[in-house]
């Protein structure tokens, strides 16, 4: 287990003295502590932001589970640390889903995340079908960082399309949203193996399910 030096003040993060360590591990530890704020005010924000809002599946969990659990996989099975993508992840919906404005996140987050949270996000005035067309035509020209989170998002939702469907939706459906998913994350491969291999993992048992299901007695 990795040994993470606690440290009582402010005034000791700055100076090391909680460690008696070098100036370079001071700042080692300060800057720990400022990604952890980063990504904790990330959190806080897209929390206010969803607080409204509900996912489609049947048990309506509150919408904020779905970023955090995005960010989470970036992490366990991706490996992500980078603080930036990691809060983009965590951000990814607000615009798309919420009255934020690209404007509103580069003023709290800074530039690198606001285009990350647009590199991922759809113009919500255009149709349903015109909408996933474009996300499957722009896939390949996304950013590294981007086509991860689109990784995660994707592994997420086709996860809740068999746990948690929506209300209404048929097998069939519910099949031609992993088709789509898909030649989505066609577009999105050589950003990550670990989540590539997660996806194809989660895919597979999805479409095994539904072959079941669909299958006649």
């Amino acid at each position: 287990m990795k040994d993470f030096t606690p440290v009582s003040t402010e005034n000791e993060i700055e100076s090391g003295a909680s460690t008696g360590s070098s100036d370079g591990k001071a700042r080692s530890i300060s800057t720990r502590f400022g990604d952890y704020a980063g990504l904790f005010a990330a959190l806080h924000f897209a929390a206010e932001k969803h607080r409204d809002q509900r996912r489609k599946g049947e048990c309506a969990s509150p919408y904020i589970n779905h970023p955090i659990e995005v960010a989470e996989l970036l992490v366990r099975v991706g490996g992500v640390t980078e603080v930036t993508l990691l809060q983009a992840a965590i951000l990814h919906d607000t615009v798309e889903d919420t009255e934020t404005t690209f404007e509103e996140l580069e003023a709290r987050f800074g530039s690198v995340v606001r285009n990350l949270v647009a590199e991922v996000s759809d113009d919500k005035s255009l149709p349903r079908e015109e909408r996933k067309r474009l996300q499957v035509e722009h896939a390949p020209t996304l950013s590294a960082g981007a086509r991860q989170i689109k990784l995660a998002d994707k592994i997420c939702n086709v996860r809740d399309l068999m746990d948690k469907p929506p209300l209404g939706w048929s097998m069939e459906r519910r099949a031609a949203y992993l088709q789509w998913s898909e030649r989505v994350v066609a577009g999105c491969r050589g950003a990550n193996a670990r989540l590539e291999r997660q996806f194809d993992e989660t895919v597979a048992i999805a479409e095994d399910r539904l072959r079941k299901d669909l299958s006649p007695p």
